[in-house]
């Protein structure tokens, strides 16, 4: 594979930021930088990458509290969310202070839409905008490489939380069956937090979104 990734569980919230680089040119993308910046930074040394873009799913504080200091740190660009997320990049401070989190605002140099492209070396990621655990969540998919990051979308046997400000369990269920299911069945992919799974395996157990549940 032209793709490899290395999964850090940052915060106490256990959230996995990943660290995902093409082979071929060593260009790395950090999805989710929750917090724990030095310790994300010093996987990147040690696997000798180059930091090329800053992916985010969405502006929860377990996954974008990091963003600004990260960015600030490197100088790369910050990719994402949808601009839905706009308000919960507004919230960060308020939110990192109650659970006592470091984390502050920050603008994206690119907000990203449903169908966009992300390139990372020789690899493609194609945006799926996917609402309802927030109203701006996105998921980063490499079809040739089988693999996508999803977020708080979907879990090993379960789904995100959708009692969140603008969540919508339905919309979030709509999101998996309509627009990553259909990647197909194959597709592995790294959870916001947990183990990872595939598609396949998700359509054919997942109590909240199994094909069985819906006839």
């Amino acid at each position: 594979m032209t793709l490899k990734f290395e999964i850090i569980p940052v915060t106490p919230f256990a959230q996995n930021c990943s660290v995902v680089w093409c082979s071929d040119t060593r260009l790395a993308a950090v999805i989710d930088p929750g917090g724990e910046i030095e310790r994300i930074r010093g996987v990147l040394g040690k696997l000798e990458l180059e930091l090329d873009k800053i992916l985010i799913t969405h502006a929860h504080l377990d996954h974008a509290g990091g963003t600004a200091e990260l960015a600030r740190a490197t100088g790369v660009p910050i990719i994402g969310p949808h601009k839905a997320d706009q308000f919960w990049i507004d919230l960060l401070p308020e939110q990192c202070q109650r659970f006592g989190f470091d984390g502050e605002t920050f603008t994206p140099d690119q907000w990203l839409e449903h169908g966009d492209q992300v390139a990372l070396g020789n690899l493609t990621f194609n945006v799926a905008h996917c609402p309802g655990h927030t109203p701006g969540h996105v998921v980063f998919v490499e079809q040739s490489q089988h693999f996508a990051a999803v977020g708080d979308v979907l879990f090993q046997g379960s789904i995100g939380r959708s009692d969140f400000p603008q969540g919508n369990q339905q919309q979030l269920i709509d999101s998996i069956r309509n627009r990553l299911f259909p990647l197909g069945d194959d597709i592995q992919f790294i959870p916001g937090h947990g183990p990872m799974s595939n598609f396949g395996h998700e359509r054919r157990t997942n109590p909240f979104v199994a094909d069985q549940r819906f006839g």
